[in-house]
């Protein structure tokens, strides 16, 4: 019988848990697995807090429960707990200042990264065997990173957000997370909508730049991976994919979401003079400050860079590029400004698939100063699939490593 777990040893689940499991159908192909979900998805007769217990406690119990949790119960798992996430889902750190900051097993001293923070810390303690999450800026991807999981951000719009708080529309995507890649890739059989482009993969672009800019230790890891996994990928190109460009495509991306938070999430926080914890509390400012003006030059741009990501990534063609430039920061360091290089940093990193509606994977690959290390491969418009296969092709070669 399933049952919703009796101890959280990685601070991994919000003080409103589930406290009986959602159980899932006898028959299906994820019958009998186990999984969790980020504390922004709707349950019905539950409340969510998106991080934050003044939201928890002004919100009303949910009369429906999202269609992506619905399909994973029709497929046979059954759903065990809440998660906690990064306050409002805006940052990629892994901390709140309300909840706390989940344990990251495979590097107790670091953080998990976030937003989908206690998502990412119940899978690596194998809490459940995989979980639900977001990604607008890298909240899948990061954790996944940090955290030596698999993690999807999906085509923009094959995974139904119904259901789900909403923080930028136009970047928001449901991913997920799990330990296994062929798990992970029967999970995205059973997610995935709309169109999908079937092409083998032939071709393989290295992001030299975005590689350039990775720590050392981390950069020298993804080299000598390559090295030892080139056999089972097509021979690598060596491509600028941004150059120069990159901080002002960083910009666009912040402008952009911070523009849309003031109809999404802003709205509640000046109404209810909402307690922010540090560091939250100064970019729900910056976004407040945001004019339809720069708003609408940041979305021209956008417009150009994903004309230009998407003629790179044509079917058949994948995008390889470490998830993350830097090493998960350690845990006592506050969310704040001694952290905005690493979110800059990182964003160099995430906001390329963000822009384009591109779908992006990340593999655990690897290690470097004790801390897991994820490569990522961003594909084309509906070839999340072959992300997938990728992913179980590349796991027996990665394990020998």
């Amino acid at each position: 019988m399933i049952s919703v777990p009796s101890a959280d040893p990685v601070g991994a689940l919000v003080p409103h848990t589930l406290q009986e499991p959602l159980p899932g159908a006898n028959a299906g192909p994820l019958a009998g697995a186990t999984f969790m979900v980020k504390d922004l998805f709707a349950i019905a007769g539950h409340k969510v807090s998106n991080g934050n217990p003044d939201f928890y406690a002004h919100s009303t119990p949910a009369h429906e429960t999202a269609p992506v949790i619905r399909r994973l119960l029709e497929a046979g798992a059954s759903c065990t707990g809440i998660t906690i996430c990064d306050e409002f889902f805006y940052s990629v750190l892994g901390t709140n200042a309300h909840y706390g900051a989940p344990v990251n097993t495979r590097s107790p001293k670091h953080v998990t990264g976030g937003s989908s923070c206690g998502s990412a810390a119940a899978v690596a303690a194998s809490m459940c065997d995989f979980a639900l999450g977001s990604d607008t800026g890298g909240s899948i991807r990061v954790p996944a990173s940090f955290c030596g999981l698999y993690g999807l951000r999906p085509t923009f719009g094959r995974i139904d957000v119904t259901g789900a708080t909403p923080m930028a529309p136009s970047y928001d995507t449901v991913g997920f997370l799990a330990r296994e890649a062929e798990l992970f890739r029967t999970i995205g059989h059973v997610l995935l909508e709309g169109s999908r482009v079937e092409a083998d993969i032939k071709r393989l672009i290295l992001a030299e730049d975005i590689f350039s800019r990775a720590e050392v230790s981390k950069d020298a890891a993804l080299w000598e991976l390559f090295s030892r996994i080139g056999r089972s990928l097509p021979q690598a190109e060596r491509k600028i994919v941004a150059g120069d460009d990159i901080d002002d495509w960083c910009d666009a991306f912040r402008l952009i979401q911070g523009f849309e938070i003031q109809s999404t999430l802003l709205p509640f926080i000046q109404s209810h003079n909402v307690e922010l914890g540090s560091g939250i509390k100064e970019r729900f400012a910056m976004a407040a400050a945001i004019s339809f003006a720069e708003a609408e030059a940041a979305r021209a741009l956008r417009a150009e860079i994903a004309k230009r990501l998407r003629g790179i990534a044509q079917p058949g063609t994948v995008i390889a590029l470490p998830t993350t430039p830097t090493l998960p920061p350690e845990r006592d360091i506050p969310d704040g400004a001694s952290t905005a290089e690493f979110r800059t940093l990182t964003l160099q990193s995430t906001c390329l698939a963000g822009h384009a509606g591109l779908p992006q994977i990340s593999i655990p690959a690897a290690e470097a100063a004790g801390c897991p290390v994820g490569l990522s491969f961003i594909g084309w418009p509906g070839g999340d699939e072959a992300l997938l296969d990728l992913a179980v092709r590349l796991e027996p070669v990665l394990s020998r490593s």
